[in-house]
C-alpha cells in the first residue's frame, strides 16, 4: 500500500508524537508548521531510510496565500493519509469580550483550513481507491466549554464535517475520523495558566494545573490510535469520534455491524426520552 502522510501542526507536542510513529511505521510524510525552523529540526531527528521521504511545507494555516499554495502541493502528491493536528486557541474569556479578528482567525485555522485540505486530498484519494483523514478535536467539541467559545465551536464544527464528509466518502473507501485526545501538557495549557482563574475561569485553570502536574492525556496512545486510523486495520470505521483515552477502539473492528449501523461515537441531539423524560417528545 501507498504511505504517505501529511501532518499539519507537525512540530507541536501532539505533531512531533504522530510525526516520530507514522515514519517509524514506514510512512514518506509531508510535515506541515509555521515555524520553518522547528520543521528543519524535526526533520534532522528522523532517521534516514530506504524508500521514504520528507516534505518540510512551512504553512500559515490562517494565511489564504500559504494556505492555498498547501492545497496545491497535497493536490499534486495525492497522500493517501491526511492529519489535521494544527490548531490554535484563539481567545479566552466571556465570548461578548472576544476579539472578533481572533475569534475569525481560530476558525480559520481550526476548521476552514481542514476543510479546505480534506477538499484537497480526496480528488486523488478517490482515484488511488481510498484513503484516511483524521481530524484532532478537542476539548468543547461534545459540550459547552465557557470562556473557550471559539475554540470549542470551530472542533464541534470539524466533527460535524467529518460526520458528513464519511458519509459523502465511503463509497470511495475512504475513511474520516476524528480523535479527542483527551487534555494532554502542550502550549494551549500553558496559555490558561497565564491567564489565571479569572479569564479562562476556576474550573479550566485547575485542570490546566492538574494536567501539568501529573502529565496528563498521553501523546503516544493518540499516534497510536492515529496509526490504527490510517491502516487497513481499521477499514470499515468512518465517520466517527474515537477518545484516545477512554474507548476500547482496538476492538471496534470486531462490532462493524453496530458500528456502521448505529450513532454511537457521533455527535447527536439528545432528547427527553433518551433520558427517560415522558413530557418533552410527541
Amino acid at each position: 500500500m501507498r504511505k504517505l502522510a501529511v501532518i499539519t501542526g507537525a512540530t507541536g507536542g501532539l505533531g512531533r508524537e504522530l510525526t516520530r510513529n507514522f515514519w517509524d511505521a514506514g510512512y514518506s510524510l509531508i510535515l506541515v508548521s509555521r515555524r520553518a525552523d522547528e520543521l528543519n529540526s524535526l526533520f534532522r531527528t528522523l532517521a534516514d531510510k530506504v524508500n521514504q521521504s520528507v516534505h518540510c511545507a512551512t504553512t500559515d494555516l490562517s494565511n489564504p496565500l500559504q494556505l492555498s499554495l498547501l492545497s496545491d502541493l497535497l493536490t499534486k502528491k495525492q497522500p493517501n493519509v491526511l492529519i489535521n493536528n494544527a490548531a490554535i486557541q484563539g481567545p479566552i474569556g466571556p465570548s461578548w469580550e472576544n476579539d472578533m479578528t481572533e475569534i475569525q482567525s481560530t476558525i480559520q485555522v481550526n476548521l476552514l483550513a481542514p476543510i479546505e485540505l480534506c477538499r484537497a486530498v480526496v480528488p486523488g484519494m478517490i482515484v488511488n481507491g481510498g484513503g484516511a483523514i483524521i481530524n484532532i478535536s478537542g476539548g468543547g467539541a461534545t459540550a459547552p466549554r465557557a470562556n473557550f467559545t471559539s475554540y470549542a465551536t470551530a472542533k464541534a464544527g470539524l466533527i460535524r464535517y467529518s460526520e458528513t464528509l464519511a458519509v459523502e466518502t465511503t463509497a470511495y473507501g475512504i475513511k474520516v475520523n476524528c480523535i479527542a485526545p483527551g487534555a494532554m501538557r502542550t502550549g494551549m495549557l500553558g496559555e490558561i495558566l497565564k491567564c489565571g482563574a479569572k479569564v479562562a475561569g476556576e474550573r479550566e485553570f485547575t485542570m490546566a494545573n492538574k494536567v501539568f502536574a501529573e502529565g496528563g492525556a498521553s501523546m503516544e496512545s493518540v499516534a497510536e490510535l492515529a496509526l490504527f486510523l490510517a491502516s487497513e486495520a481499521s477499514n470499515g470505521i468512518t465517520g466517527k469520534l474515537v477518545s484516545a483515552v477512554w474507548d476500547d477502539w482496538t476492538h471496534w473492528t470486531e462490532h462493524l455491524d453496530e458500528l456502521s449501523s448505529s450513532d454511537v461515537y457521533t455527535l447527536r441531539r439528545i432528547t427527553g426520552r433518551d433520558r427517560g423524560f415522558t413530557w418533552g417528545d410527541k
